[in-house]
């Protein structure tokens, strides 16, 4: 299955018309963008598509439909292919311990999603680029795969003819103003961070329900 390449919005706006607590929900696939008043989301609640516009979204939704759209959301939060889902599912399952707060786990610690989470990239999509581009070494050593899966101790680092790009420089800038999550620690002096914990699932801000996507998995 290919990556998704239409406009980001119609899945927020398809999340937002599913929710039943008429909650507006945010993938945040543009990063600060989606905090704009003329973000979609704000402007049009309604589900895509011509059909939709105007009427009442279906009220009655099968355990299946919320189970799958739980599923959908947190794919499409990670930006994640569906056998790359399926698959960290399979390995949650095989690990001891609670399969969704273990799956939940896998994908934060995916290095492109730690390079969002150290507000080093302005969305997840800007972080998958900045990693492809090997600007990222782990322990070191240069990584270009957004997938690579970071463990306890390691030290991510910004390559040196990377720190003085405007890219860097500008999300530099507007980092300051923010907070890493309490399992990555952030050094201003060397401009590295190091992984000091496995998140707990309090420290994981995914607006889902993981519960529902191990239920899923388990049909």
């Amino acid at each position: 299955m290919s990556r998704y390449i239409g406009p980001v919005c119609r899945l927020c706006r398809r999340e937002t018309a599913a929710s039943k607590t008429g909650e507006k929900i945010k993938l945040f696939l543009k990063g600060d963008r989606c905090l704009s008043k003329k973000c979609a989301v704000e402007r049009r609640g309604t589900a895509p598509g011509q059909k939709t516009q105007g009427k009442a979204s279906r009220q009655k939704v099968s355990e299946y439909g919320r189970q799958l759209r739980e599923k959908q959301k947190m794919r499409r939060y990670y930006g994640v292919h569906e056998t790359q889902f399926e698959n960290y599912f399979r390995e949650a399952a095989r690990i001891p311990g609670q399969t969704g707060r273990t799956f939940l786990q896998l994908l934060e610690r995916r290095l492109d999603n730690v390079v969002y989470r150290l507000n080093l990239a302005t969305s997840r999509a800007q972080a998958r680029q900045l990693v492809t581009h090997r600007h990222f070494r782990v322990n070191g050593r240069m990584v270009n795969i957004p997938s690579y899966v970071v463990k306890v101790g390691d030290v991510i680092t910004i390559s040196n003819r990377s720190k003085k790009s405007p890219v860097f420089e500008s999300n530099f800038e507007v980092a300051k103003n923010r907070r890493a999550p309490e399992w990555l620690e952030w050094s201003d002096q060397d401009q590295s961070a190091k992984i000091v914990a496995l998140p707990a699932r309090e420290q994981i801000d995914t607006p889902v329900d993981e519960q529902l996507i191990v239920e899923y998995y388990s049909r």
